[in-house]
Parts: structure tokens; C-alpha cells; sequence
């Protein structure tokens, strides 16, 4: 089982709730595609082949180009990837559990290189808003759908 970089200098752990079956969830979640449809902060994704194990999909937020690979796919459960951009080494953890009719999604992620040891602060603070803003943005679309 992938994880996060345990040592790195910057963790960031985040959950949310949405009020939607688990279907719907992942299945937005899984669309890397259609990320920009409901995903305020990404202007383009593509995922290159189907959604597997070693897969890589390039996608562009915040003014970074991104290639990430997936690292693990249990389908309806877990997905990690992780990729460099700009010096920083990225690895995130996303987990999906359904109780009842809600799901809560767990997403953590590492950061480490050295823009993160110049600043740790700054770029600590850009990664916990822009998790809370997918978090708020796969609700927001999930719990419309349903």
C-alpha cells in the first residue's frame, strides 16, 4: 500500500463528508477528464489510456503543468498518485468510505524539494487551501448530482 512521504516536510490531512452514494463520488473523482467541469481550480486534465495502476494523466492548476502517475487503484476505495513539478516532489492519498448514504473522503498529501525547505510555510498554506477547495468542490458537484 503507497502512502504519503511520512518524512517529508510537508503533510497536509484533510476530510469531508458528502451527502451522496459512493458511486456518484468516484466516479467524478475517477473522471480525471472532467476535472475542470466541477474542479474550480483545474483548467485542464487528460488522462492518457484508461484509469490503472502506472497510468499517467497530465492536468494544469495554479499556473503548474502536472504529469502524475498512479501509484495504486482500488476502485471505489483508494486511489495515490504522485509527481514532480517545479522542484517539488508530490505524492497524494485519496480514501473513500461509505456509511449510509454519505461518503467521507480522506485525502492527504506530501510535499518535499527544495521550494519546500525555502518555504514551508508559504507553500503549506497554498496546499491546505487548495485541498479544502477540491474537497468543497467534489461535494458541491456530488451532492448535486444526487
Amino acid at each position: 500500500m503507497h502512502t504519503v512521504d511520512r518524512t517529508a516536510p510537508l503533510v497536509v490531512r484533510l476530510s469531508t463528508v458528502i451527502d451522496a452514494p459512493l458511486d456518484t463520488v468516484w466516479a467524478l473523482h475517477a473522471d480525471i477528464g472532467d476535472w475542470p467541469v466541477w474542479n474550480t481550480d483545474i483548467d485542464q486534465a487528460r488522462l492518457h489510456g484508461p484509469l490503472a495502476e502506472g497510468a499517467l494523466f497530465t492536468w494544469r492548476t495554479h499556473g503548474m503543468t502536472i504529469t502524475s502517475t498512479v501509484h495504486e487503484l482500488v476502485p471505489g476505495e483508494r486511489i495515490v498518485w504522485g509527481g514532480p513539478v517545479d522542484g517539488i516532489d508530490g505524492i497524494h492519498v485519496w480514501t473513500f468510505e461509505q456509511s449510509g448514504g454519505q461518503v467521507t473522503v480522506h485525502t492527504e498529501e506530501s510535499w518535499s524539494g527544495e521550494p519546500v525547505d525555502a518555504m514551508p510555510e508559504e507553500l503549506g498554506h497554498a496546499l491546505r487551501t487548495s485541498l479544502e477547495s477540491w474537497l468543497t468542490c467534489l461535494k458541491n458537484r456530488a451532492e448535486k448530482r444526487f
